[in-house]
């Protein structure tokens, strides 16, 4: 009766144990199970911060984050007018606008556009499209073309000069991004 009392004791214990092993054991996976699904999340924040980091550094490189640069607008302009020998090219910079902004865009962040208009005398189509580009080449800001009004002068060729026979009138909105937050 003794033995048959301690041979129960002992199988009670065994289940006692196997029973608080399983437990640890259930704990242990859930725990496993919660640690991988936030490296999980760790793992996917990190690649949307790269992700993010790729765009602001771009725009950084390109001068678009921060306060607007006139200066540099006006150099890239006389650049591009001497270096692609613009008969006639003339431009006046409206003061800056803060832009109604999209969804999903951060609360810190203000977007905002100066329109830039300009008057362009033209030997072919061909000059706008490089002036175009090649604003768009300087940096300094997001140039969005508003719109472009290409008419012809009337004028005619004489033998000695070279005389402009289009004009373009464009709308171009310079735009920055402004972060708030990192002013701080």
């Amino acid at each position: 009766m003794a033995l048959l009392a301690a041979g129960a004791g002992l199988v009670w214990a065994a289940q006692q144990s196997v029973r608080g092993a399983q437990g640890r054991l259930a704990a242990a996976a859930a725990e496993r199970k919660e640690n991988t699904e936030r490296l999980m999340r760790i793992a996917e924040e990190e690649r949307e911060v790269k992700e993010k980091l790729n765009v602001y550094q771009q725009l950084k490189q390109l001068n678009i984050l921060g306060e607007e640069h006139r200066l540099e607008w006006a150099d890239a302009i006389t650049r591009i007018r001497n270096q692609r020998e613009l008969l006639d090219l003339r431009y006046r910079v409206e003061r800056q606008k803060l832009l109604v902004s999209a969804l999903g865009k951060p609360a810190n962040v203000d977007f905002y556009a100066s329109t830039m208009k300009v008057d362009l005398a033209m030997l072919h189509e061909e000059d706008l499209l490089r002036f175009l580009a090649d604003l768009r080449a300087s940096g300094n800001a997001y140039y969005s073309v508003k719109h472009c009004l290409i008419t012809r002068t009337g004028q005619a060729a004489t033998g000695a000069s070279i005389v402009p026979r289009l004009r373009a009138n464009c709308e171009i909105d310079l735009i920055t991004i402004i972060d708030r937050a990192a002013k701080r």
